[in-house]
């Protein structure tokens, strides 16, 4: 009786193996140290990228260590490594995108041991640590190029084609369940083996969405880890994919760059806000960034980019403070404008540049750390041509941030609210009692608080009454907005469906007119400090 027992639990042992492996499902290695428990919230985290290549003069994860009490003292709670993998010799041009290896370390970097070590320091000081994940391609030296040709895009031919414009990386087959599985299984060997907390997903909007639900539920399967998962993509179907992060390339591209560069209006950061949200959940978040590597790499430094350490300081706030997450680029906290092209192994950062920036950079992030409103409250944007300016709401905090994005002083008119109120000038340390107007110096930034925060608006917002919208029947393209009974005073904002601000009017009980529309879809979003409701109405 006892060997037949033993016969059937081996024999159930086997036969659960058999469909681990159908499954395509490895067992995964034992846990390194103890996994994190400081990995902070998406709606918390600062992000600091480290390009081990020029970060330090030894170009390895030691001299990341080096310097770790400095990303620390700047505010910083997530570290992001660029990739650490061995890089592919064959048609390649020395990239770290190009990896032969997901599963090992290359020895310019130094080994597994050096890597944990600087793991396990950044968690000792309260820092996670991300790392980049390449998901679509690998080096033409792969192994899975002669083992599993079936995992790569083949053309008419029968030949692994390239992936994108990239000549040096072979594209992988996301529609191979084989290849899938095994990427998912690499994924899940650096979180044990490493306790790591979470990836950096390279040209995130390239795999099938189908792809990252795979990935993510596996991930967060997991449960003795919290990871932190940004997207570097932009689709909004990433959110529901279930990333934490997207990036903000419609921030930096659509807003900030036209700002800068061709004195278009601030207004477009509204619309930037719009677009890079729709599917967001409230705990999701954009990283927006001033640079990285592949800006940097081809295009300077924020310094070149931004007019300056004063344009530097102007946008970075906005980064930091408008309902998105911080992404610093490794030396911009020290005004680095040394070249560093791709493929990042000609130059090292200069630590001491414009070490006066540093003490501002620390202050903002600091200023962000230790506001909940900052981090969670509900956004209520004031923007004109010039300015950006914003509430950001929690209960009774309030932070109202001003950021003139202009070489040139700037006077803005202050919203009701907020005008002729008494609240605290962080920059100034000082209670200051506002006017209705503010002049701001160029480039000039103000950030006042306070906790006795009253909002104008008479009650909330009834999530399930939405405003009434009616076609105005005398006038094609034309129509009238009333708001719901009972609220008064609450921000109205209509987009086009592409994300453009059309009218930005304080509502009252009187209805509103808007003509020529063209057809179309558009959104309306009706906000109060405490809550906001969207919805939409056609043009036909």
């Amino acid at each position: 009786m006892q060997t037949n027992n033993r016969f059937f639990k081996l024999t159930a042992l086997l036969c659960s193996a058999l469909v681990f492996c159908s499954l395509g499902i490895a067992q995964d290695p034992d846990q390194y140290g103890t996994p994190f428990t400081g990995v902070p919230d998406a709606q918390d985290a600062v992000i600091y990228q480290v390009n081990m290549r020029c970060f330090s003069s030894t170009r390895n994860f030691q001299g990341v260590i080096d310097r770790l009490d400095n990303i620390q003292a700047l505010g910083v709670n997530v570290i992001y490594l660029m990739p650490f993998y061995p890089v592919g010799t064959l048609k390649a041009f020395n990239s770290p995108y190009c990896i032969k290896d997901l599963y090992a370390v290359a020895p310019e970097f130094g080994t597994l041991e050096d890597l944990r070590n600087l793991v396990d320091e950044a968690h000792a000081r309260g820092m996670a640590v991300m790392i980049d994940w390449v998901t679509n391609q690998t080096s033409w030296d792969h192994p899975w190029i002669t083992e599993h040709k079936d995992w790569y895009l083949q053309d008419g031919a029968g030949n692994i084609i390239q992936f994108n414009t990239y000549s040096d990386v072979a594209a992988l087959d996301f529609s191979n369940t084989s290849m899938r599985a095994e990427m998912i299984n690499a994924m899940r060997y650096w979180v044990f083996t490493a306790n790591i907390d979470g990836f950096r997903c390279d040209f995130a909007d390239n795999p099938p969405i189908d792809y990252w639900q795979e990935a993510i539920t596996s991930l967060r399967g997991i449960t003795s880890h919290k990871l932190l998962l940004l997207a570097e993509g932009s689709r909004s179907a990433n959110y529901t994919a279930g990333f934490d992060l997207i990036f903000g390339f419609q921030f930096y591209y659509n807003s900030l760059i036209p700002i800068y560069e061709s004195g278009s209006s601030a207004i477009l950061i509204n619309n930037s806000n719009t677009r890079e949200y729709i599917s967001a959940s409230d705990t999701q978040r954009v990283a927006r960034y001033l640079t990285n590597h592949d800006i940097y790499g081809s295009e300077g430094s924020p310094y070149t980019i931004f007019n300056g350490k004063d344009g530097t300081l102007a946008a970075f706030v906005v980064t930091a403070f408008m309902k998105s997450v911080p992404f610093i680029y490794n030396g911009m906290e020290v005004g680095n404008t040394v070249p560093m092209p791709f493929p990042f192994t000609s130059s090292v950062i200069d630590w001491t540049e414009d070490e006066s920036i540093t003490p501002e950079m620390t202050n903002i992030i600091d200023i962000r750390n230790n506001s909940v409103a900052i981090r969670r409250g509900f956004l209520t944007s004031y923007t004109n041509a010039d300015v950006c300016a914003f509430t950001k709401v929690m209960g009774t905090e309030a932070v109202f941030v001003l950021s003139n994005l202009r070489n040139a002083e700037k006077t803005f008119t202050l919203p009701s609210g907020i005008a002729n109120t008494s609240m605290y000038d962080e920059l100034a340390d000082a209670d200051v009692d506002l006017g209705t107007n503010l002049s701001l110096a160029a480039y000039e930034y103000k950030v006042f608080t306070t906790d006795n925060f009253v909002s104008v608006n008479e009650g909330t917002l009834n999530p399930v009454t939405g405003p009434i919208v009616c076609p105005n029947p005398a006038k094609d393209g034309s129509v009238f907005i009333q708001m719901p009974a009972g609220h008064r005073d609450v921000l109205m904002h209509v987009f086009d469906l592409g994300g453009k601000l059309v009218l930005s009017k304080q509502m009252d009980s009187d209805p509103v007119e808007i003509s020529n529309l063209e057809k179309g879809i558009y959104i309306i979003q009706l906000a109060c400090s405490d809550n906001a409701i969207s919805t939409k109405f056609a043009i036909e």
